[in-house]
C-alpha cells in the first residue's frame, strides 16, 4: 500500500509540473515568468522545510547550515542529497 501511495504521488507531481510546461508552451514565455518557472519548485521546498528548521533542534539546525554549504559547491541534486542525508544522521546522532 506505502508503495503504491508513493507511485501515486509521484504521477500526481509528474502530472501537475508537465501541464504547467504543455499550456505554456502553446504561449510565447516572457524571460521573467521563465525564471519564475525555474525557481518556483526551490520556493516550493523551502516553504514545506522552513517549519522544521524554525523549531529550534540543534540537529536541524546543523543539517540546514551543512546543506546552505553543500549549494555554495553542488548542483540541485547533490545538495537536496546532502541535506536529507545530513538531517538523517544528524537527527540520528544530536541529542535533542
Amino acid at each position: 500500500m506505502i508503495i503504491l501511495t508513493i507511485i501515486f504521488m509521484a504521477l500526481a507531481t509528474y502530472s501537475t509540473r508537465i501541464g504547467g510546461y504543455l499550456i505554456l508552451s502553446r504561449y510565447p514565455v516572457s524571460r521573467r515568468v521563465a525564471r519564475m518557472m525555474e525557481v518556483a519548485p526551490g520556493c516550493i521546498l523551502i516553504s514545506v522545510l522552513a517549519p522544521d528548521f524554525a523549531s529550534g533542534r540543534v540537529a536541524d539546525l546543523l543539517a540546514l547550515g551543512v546543506t546552505m554549504l553543500a549549494a555554495l559547491r553542488f548542483s540541485l541534486f547533490y545538495t537536496v542529497l546532502i541535506g536529507i542525508g545530513s538531517a538523517w544522521l544528524l537527527r540520528a546522532w544530536v541529542p535533542v
